[in-house]
């Protein structure tokens, strides 16, 4: 049920917020004999988690020696002291990559969650303890029938990033069979039998229930806290936290639910960050204080709840990182009625014949890096915002932004204005309101590289990742190649993000600390209600998810009175610069 009567009720562990770290804390909790209360003040379950690839970054996984026998979590912490600096978190970091692979055991052998390995290289692996391979698992796909009445209340998957509601297994085989469903007898009926089955779906449940990436991973985590008698309470907003001298005993809720809810053992936030607190962000945010633009493609709910009530009790917070959030490229997609979709780009940006630019008709970075390293240069860049631009060949062979690949037609997005379309890269260029000089300067330096498979100003292609997402059939650079004959088009790149970095400062444990770096008793954040531990980079996919998972595992066990792997002696606070 989601909802329960208004009178008061009690558990050990109440925790607020239903993404992955939420509901790993309380599984795992409950596994180990507590009584568990989840809410949720969306009228869904799932959180950013729901909308995510799916992918968690846990060195020295099973999965991972499997694919790289030589890894060592030594490499993987001299990684992350590389690509954290100033922000390297020791303690914290030490139970990560201690606890993670215990993390991945467990669930896979006491839930329904499963996990399959991937090819992701680390985002930046020529760094000291970088590797090409083996420290990404994602979530297996999932049958999310299985919720029966409850798959309501799943969130469904972003729609920008589907197909008719029908979501692409990440193995990448769906995308590569839709692209070559005009080409191939065998891509044809592969596709036609997706849709066919889609469709029965859709008849059915009245929606796909074939998921995958993180919709697979919340629906996967959601079926085992339900299994387990974990009420999953929707509607269900946290108001405040309610204490018992300085000790948190429970909280009050709203919606649906009006109770007092008791917990005994501890208040666990898990409400995904701070995305869509329009003045937290433009208080933490560069572009924003700048002027830009910024459009999330996180859950609107994610408004930095838990961050607001642990700050009502005393809790610690301070926008540190000089990255405080992971960010995203994206467009904004027209729809029906006005509104707007916004879609990240993920897939395009890596693709040979790509380029993006600024006003001025510069290119400004490597666009086959991470999403990440895309966004903070497109802030560094002093616009905040781009175009990404390519001949028709490109765009009809790989897509461009929200729009499609042939055999689709490209006339809507060209109607609406999401495309933009040019004769000549002069005629582009004026659509776009970039400098046409400018544009036409950049293309023929590219160029000049580009047709011998060289990125002569940014190296494009020159590491593992750059080449992950690329097209493996171009050669010799499977990221580089000519802009080449017109028409030519582009669309318009703003900053997004994935989520926040910045949080509340706790113990490796998650218990939350005050302002003196001590522990407020029976407070706990899990997820991106707790300060990274990555300090504000990005080093590979699923970097988020991983520790929200791992941490998750941490605290509950730690709420059922059980050490972690690694136990700091000391309340471990997040360094400084």
């Amino acid at each position: 049920m989601a909802t329960v009567s208004t009178t008061d009720r009690n558990c050990d562990v109440l925790v607020i917020g239903s993404g992955a770290g939420g509901l790993a804390t309380a599984i795992v909790a409950r596994k180990l004999g507590l009584e568990v209360v989840v809410i949720e003040k969306a009228p869904v379950f799932g959180g950013t988690t729901a909308f995510s690839g799916g992918v968690l970054w846990i060195p020295g996984s099973h999965y991972g020696k499997a694919q790289n026998p030589s890894d060592t979590i030594d490499a993987a912490r001299r990684y992350m002291r590389a690509e954290t600096g100033n922000w390297y978190q020791p303690e914290a970091v030490e139970a990560f990559l201690q606890t993670g692979p215990e993390m991945v055991d467990w669930f896979e052998r006491e839930t329904d969650v499963k996990f399959v390995p991937t090819l992701y290289p680390d985002y930046h692996p020529d760094v000291e303890g970088g590797v090409n391979v083996g420290r990404s698992v994602l979530a297996a796909p999932y049958d999310a029938s299985v919720l029966g009445d409850d798959l309501k209340r799943l969130r469904p998957p972003l729609s920008t990033i589907t197909f008719m509601g029908m979501m692409f297994n990440s193995s990448n085989a769906d995308i590569k069979h839709f692209f070559n469903a005009t080409k191939s007898l065998k891509s044809f009926a592969y596709v036609a039998r997706r849709l066919a089955a889609h469709g029965a779906e859709v008849v059915r449940h009245g929606r796909g229930v074939q998921v995958t990436s993180g919709n697979a991973l919340a629906a996967r985590l959601a079926k085992s806290a339900l299994s387990l008698g974990i009420p999953i309470l929707t509607d269900a907003p946290a108001l405040s936290l309610v204490r018992d001298g300085d000790r948190v005993v429970g909280a009050k809720v709203g919606g649906e639910v009006k109770a007092r809810i008791t917990a005994r053992k501890g208040v666990v936030l898990a409400c995904g960050g701070y995305a869509h607190d329009l003045a937290r962000r433009t208080h933490s945010y560069a572009h924003l204080r700048g002027g830009k633009t910024h459009h999330s493609p996180v859950p609107v709910d994610n408004t930095g709840d838990g961050i607001r009530l642990g700050e009502e009790v005393g809790g610690a917070f301070d926008t540190r990182y000089p990255e405080p959030a992971a960010w995203m490229p994206v467009s904004r997609v027209p729809g029906r009625g006005g509104r707007e979709g916004i879609f990240p780009h993920l897939l395009d940006r890596y693709k040979p014949g790509m380029i993006a630019v600024l006003s001025t008709g510069k290119r400004f970075t490597n666009e086959s890096n991470s999403y990440h390293d895309v966004g903070a240069a497109m802030s560094a860049s002093g616009e905040g915002a781009a175009w990404l631009i390519c001949d028709h060949r490109a765009i009809r062979k790989y897509g461009l932004g929200h729009a499609k690949p042939a055999p689709m037609p490209l006339g809507s997005w060209l109607r609406s204005g999401y495309l933009k379309k040019g004769k000549t890269l002069a005629d582009l260029a004026r659509a776009c309101g970039i400098d046409p000089a400018g544009l036409e300067q950049t293309v023929a330096d590219y160029n000049t590289g580009a047709r011998l498979g060289e990125d002569r100003q940014f190296g494009r292609g020159s590491t593992a990742f750059n080449r992950y997402l690329a097209d493996p059939d171009n050669k010799p650079n499977p990221a580089v190649a000519p802009v080449g004959e017109g028409p030519y088009y582009a669309v318009k790149l703003e900053m997004g993000d994935l989520g926040t970095f910045d949080g509340l400062e706790t113990t490796v444990a998650g218990e939350v600390l005050n302002r003196q770096g001590q522990i407020i008793p029976g407070l706990f954040a899990v997820g991106n209600d707790r300060a990274s531990v990555m300090g504000g980079n990005y080093p590979g996919a699923g970097i988020t998810l991983g520790p929200a998972m791992t941490f998750g595992y941490i605290t509950g066990r730690h709420l059922a009175g059980l050490t972690a792997s690694v136990q700091p002696e000391t309340p471990q606070k997040v360094a400084s610069a």
